[in-house]
């Protein structure tokens, strides 16, 4: 039998399941209760629970049936105008089956839609929602037009706690009989960091290890450093040693295999954290901004690091 992706496996079937969106499942069993819907948005970041709230809501009101009156799409595959005239028109005008008063349509990264068919999306919601609700989901919800979010009920969807994840955690490991250490489930909680896609996804590929889940394991299948690790080639760097911390980034680098990106993510994770004058914090985080962004334009990624060990040292110097 073909190993199953165990976010699909444990994906939420109702409303019950989701967890760590109390507030939101709340307002959205009371849609359940009167069995009827006005267009929702959902907006938060990936791996909050999105998805799976909106197709339990729908699970919740149709029953067995639910697919009768569903359908999901994917704006980032198909984004353009033509996907709302076809195939979201062709849907949305079929009358609804088995009795029931309408249908569902799913647009999931609704903020990969191009404006224009953001304003022909409109217009179907308009013509059709006597017979057809729509629930929109995506990352930043500034990006879904202005006319489109007037007509919908917006929910913020925030970070996951996580107490949340590591009990979702805590379920799935008990039920795939696997030993999660307290140091490797604080692993998964700092790889997750509220997206519960990537807490899962993590345990399995490490459950492929072995049955015992440990950090060691967690940091090396997701390709991150330990915060240790960071924070030390930080220290280094600030109390004036760079061939030091230089080291410590060949190690990062060409050891561990982690990409420039990957390590200017966590030195600016870790710093936030660090004990530093607030003047300081702000000059640094500053420059790794600009790192970041050089980066992102393609600069070389082992110069530019080196570049930001050398202004921490000359920073924590003066």
């Amino acid at each position: 039998m073909k190993e199953e992706i165990w976010i699909e496996k444990y994906r939420p079937d109702s409303l019950d399941q989701i967890v760590g969106q109390e507030e939101i499942v709340k307002r959205l069993r009371s849609y359940v209760a009167s069995g009827n819907l006005p267009h929702l948005l959902f907006s938060g970041p990936p791996g909050v629970g999105k998805t799976a709230a909106a197709i339990s809501t729908v699970k919740d009101i149709y029953g067995e049936g639910w697919r009768n009156n569903f359908i999901e799409l994917n704006a980032s595959d198909e984004r353009g105008i033509d996907v709302v005239r076809h195939k979201v028109k062709d849907f949305a005008r079929m009358a609804p089956l088995g009795g029931a008063e309408f249908k569902v349509i799913f647009l999931d990264e609704a903020d990969a839609l191009t404006s224009d068919a953001q304003s022909a999306l409109r217009r179907t919601m308009e013509r059709y929602s006597a017979t057809c609700r729509f629930i929109l989901s995506c990352n930043y919800s500034s990006k879904i037009i202005e006319p489109i979010q007037s007509r919908c009920a917006v929910y913020r969807f925030r970070s996951l706690s996580e107490e949340a994840v590591e009990r979702r955690i805590a379920y799935i490991a008990e039920r795939e009989g696997l030993k999660v250490t307290a140091d490797g489930m604080a692993a998964i909680r700092y790889v997750a960091r509220g997206d519960m896609r990537k807490a899962i996804n993590a345990l399995q590929a490490a459950a492929l290890q072995g049955d015992e889940v440990d950090s060691e394991t967690i940091y090396t299948i997701t390709a991150m450093a330990k915060p240790e690790e960071i924070k030390g080639l930080i220290t280094s760097a600030l109390k004036g040693d760079f061939t030091g911390a230089r080291s410590l980034l060949d190690e990062l680098l060409l050891v561990n295999g982690l990409s420039g990106q990957d390590v200017i993510v966590q030195i600016h994770r870790e710093m936030i954290d660090l004990d530093l004058p607030n003047q300081l914090k702000v000059n640094l985080v500053d420059r790794i901004g600009e790192i970041d962004f050089r980066l992102t334009e393609g600069a070389n990624e082992r110069i530019q690091l080196e570049a930001l060990l050398a202004y921490f040292v000359l920073a924590g110097s003066s």
